[in-house]
């Protein structure tokens, strides 16, 4: 049985890449009324033309304005808000390019990307909350990372960024959870998206490929299920908690694949 989410109104940021367009689909044919937000409006509206009863909405998370609007957009079609998929961040290639380490790191890198990735996060969590607690409930499910759980040799700003978006997922559910909302994190690995695929490095999708456990990269769907069994009354006992989607790479002792391999189990 699959969880329904029949008649809810879900917006997902971010909703025209590989996890978030995935995200809309499986909210769609669970019965929700989506609402597609993304900086690219044109690959908004493509997704939501092919979903029934979807919309898109031009949303940029670091324009305080743009924010307000969106919601604004969706109260002003629906009168409701009952889910908020923060799936939205910041990656393009210039950004994840100049995000190294904290000694080389250009202040104006960290401040695009915390402006998205947790200070636009805030701001969606803000507007979605005094919506829900007039209206008695509903359930934000934040985008994490597994980089939040571990230290890297390059993206200090993106995996700091996702570790205050664990701690904003905590004080939302304590600070809202007697009225009704609830709020839960999903912390992807690598997924292998169309985009991810054809712009990484093959060698760094090797290397983790090797430590993940199971024999495959995750999908964007295997994200989108999750977030959709988040979003619905199935999970009405689930909050403040970090849902791991990785594939178990942060689940293993370092070294793994060299471990597996000496130990002939590879």
């Amino acid at each position: 049985m699959t969880s329904t989410l029949e008649d809810k109104v879900a917006v997902v940021t971010g909703g025209a890449g590989g996890i978030g367009s995935a995200t809309c689909r499986v909210l769609a044919e669970r019965g929700a009324r989506v609402v597609v937000a993304d900086i690219a409006r044109e690959r908004a509206d493509a997704v939501a033309a092919a979903l029934p009863g979807a919309f898109a909405v031009e949303l940029d998370l670091a324009n305080e304005e743009s924010v307000v609007a969106m919601f604004e957009a969706v109260m002003a079609r629906h009168g409701r808000l009952d889910v908020l998929d923060n799936n939205a961040a910041l990656l393009s290639e210039e950004v994840a390019r100049r995000d190294g380490d904290v000694a080389s790191m250009a202040t104006a890198i960290w401040d695009r990307v915390f402006a998205v990735n947790t200070r636009g996060t805030m701001l969606c969590c803000r507007e979605a909350l005094k919506i829900m607690e007039k209206q008695g409930g509903g359930a934000i499910v934040n985008t994490a990372s597994n980089l939040a759980l571990q230290g890297n040799v390059i993206q200090a700003a993106y995996s700091a960024s996702k570790a205050a978006v664990l701690q904003l997922t905590r004080s939302i559910a304590t600070s809202h959870g007697k009225r009704g909302v609830r709020c839960n994190s999903v912390l992807p690995g690598l997924t292998g998206s169309k985009s991810a695929l054809e712009h990484l490095p093959p060698r760094l999708i090797e290397i983790v490929s090797e430590e993940t456990l199971t024999p495959y990269l995750g999908e964007p769907i295997d994200i989108a299920h999750v977030v959709a069994f988040l979003a619905s009354d199935e999970a009405r006992y689930v909050t403040g908690q970090m849902f791991v989607v990785d594939g178990g790479t942060s689940a293993h002792i370092p070294g793994f694949a060299r471990l597996a391999e000496m130990a002939g189990v590879a």
